[in-house]
C-alpha cells in the first residue's frame, strides 16, 4: 500500500516524521482548557476553563496570499506561519474575543518535512504571541496539484467573549477619537502588487538593497511578520474601554475603517498624524502609485484603528504604553454626510 502510494508521488513516512517534528512546537502553546494531545481526529477546548459568564464565540479564517512566493523565493520559512496567525487572531479582536486554539492547514506538493516543521514553529511562535493553543491541523501532500517546491498555507482561529463586552460598532459615536496602532511593514496584504512593482517591472531580487530601506535586503523589508495586536487590545475590550476596533488588513483604510462605523457615521482621517514607514514612500514612487490609491491597498503603518471616546483617552494610551504599543490620534468620527471615510490635511 505505501509503495503503490509512493509511485503517486505521496511520501506516508515524510508525513509521519512531520508529525513528530511539530510535537515540540505545538507543546509551547498549550493553554488553560486544552485537552488530549496532537493527533486525534479533532482538536479538544474545554470552554469551562475560561471564566466567561455569557461566552459567544468568535471565528476566524484566513492565508497569507502571495506572500508565501516570497518566502519561497527567499528560502524563509520560519515566520510566515506567524503571518498566518496574525491574520485570523487580529480579525477576532477586532470583535472584542479573546484567542482560544488555532488550527493550521498546509498544503504541498511534496513533503519535506524540514521545511514544514519551520513553517509550524512560526505558526507556534504567532500562537504564544496570541495567548491561543495550536491544538490541531493538517498536511495535505498533493503532487499534481502543486508543484513539489510549492506549499500553501491557512489557518482557523477561535476565540470566546462576553457577550456584554462584544465590541460592534454601536456604542461609537460623533466626537470619539481615532488611535492608530502602528504595524511592522505590509503585514500580508498587497503582495501581487508588491511582487509586480519590485520583482517584475524594477528586476529586483529579495538580495536587492534600496536606501530607503535603512540597511535591510528588499527580502528582509517584505518578509516582516504581520504584527499581532492581541496583548495591547484585549485589556482595553475587558476594561470597556473602546467603542469600536478595525483591523487594517487587505483593502487598507478605505475599506475596513468603514466596516466599524454605524451607518449614520464617518471617520475623518488626519494625514501625517503618525510616522510613514520607508517601505510604503518607497512602493508609491517605484510603483508610480497615486497617494489616495495607497490608503486603498496598504494598511500605510496603522495596523489596528480603535475608536474611543475623548474622556478614556488617556487611560486607553496609558494603557497600551504600559503594554509596550506605541500608538497615534489619527482622526475622530463625525456625522455622515456623503462618504464613509474622510482623508483630511491638518
Amino acid at each position: 500500500m505505501t509503495n503503490a502510494y509512493a509511485k503517486a508521488g505521496v511520501d506516508v513516512q515524510a508525513g509521519y516524521e512531520v508529525v513528530e517534528r511539530i510535537k515540540k512546537h505545538v507543546k509551547q502553546t498549550e493553554r488553560l482548557g486544552v485537552m488530549g494531545a496532537l493527533g486525534g481526529f479533532g482538536g479538544c477546548f474545554d470552554l469551562s476553563a475560561v471564566e466567561v459568564k455569557e461566552p459567544v464565540l468568535i471565528s476566524g479564517t484566513d492565508g497569507v496570499g502571495t506572500k508565501l512566493l516570497v518566502a519561497l523565493q527567499e528560502n524563509k520559512h520560519d515566520s510566515i506561519g506567524i503571518d498566518c496567525v496574525a491574520m485570523c487572531v487580529n480579525d477576532i479582536v477586532a470583535q472584542g474575543a479573546e484567542p482560544l486554539y488555532f488550527l493550521d492547514y498546509i498544503a504541498t506538493g511534496k513533503n519535506r518535512p524540514e521545511r514544514l516543521e519551520q513553517v509550524v514553529s512560526g505558526v507556534a511562535n504567532g500562537c504564544i504571541q496570541a495567548g491561543a493553543a495550536l491544538i490541531g491541523g493538517e498536511t495535505a501532500e498533493m503532487p499534481g496539484m502543486y508543484d513539489e517546491e510549492e506549499y500553501d498555507l491557512a489557518g482557523f482561529a477561535v476565540g470566546v467573549a462576553e457577550k456584554s463586552q462584544l465590541i460592534t460598532g454601536q456604542k461609537i459615536q460623533s466626537g470619539d477619537v481615532l488611535i492608530g496602532l502602528p504595524s511592522s511593514g505590509i503585514h500580508s496584504n498587497g503582495y501581487s502588487l508588491v511582487r509586480k512593482i519590485f520583482f517584475d517591472t524594477h528586476q529586483l531580487t529579495g538580495k536587492s538593497m534600496i536606501p530607503e530601506l535603512n540597511g535591510q535586503t528588499l527580502g528582509e523589508e517584505l518578509l516582516k511578520p504581520t504584527k499581532i495586536y492581541v496583548n495591547a487590545v484585549l485589556p482595553l475590550v475587558k476594561q470597556q474601554l473602546l467603542n469600536g476596533i478595525a483591523h487594517v488588513t487587505g483593502g487598507g483604510f478605505v475599506e475596513n475603517i468603514p466596516r466599524m462605523l454605524p451607518e449614520n457615521l464617518a471617520a475623518e482621517i488626519h494625514l501625517d498624524t503618525w510616522p510613514t514607514l520607508p517601505i510604503f514612500t518607497v512602493l508609491e514612487n517605484y510603483g508610480q502609485i497615486p497617494p489616495m490609491e495607497m490608503y486603498e491597498i496598504f494598511n500605510m503603518g496603522i495596523g489596528m484603528v480603535l475608536a474611543v471616546s475623548p474622556d478614556k483617552l488617556s487611560e486607553v494610551r496609558a494603557s497600551l504604553s504600559k503594554n509596550g504599543e506605541a500608538s497615534y490620534v489619527i482622526g475622530n468620527i463625525t456625522n455622515k454626510k456623503k462618504q464613509a471615510l474622510v482623508f483630511k490635511e491638518v
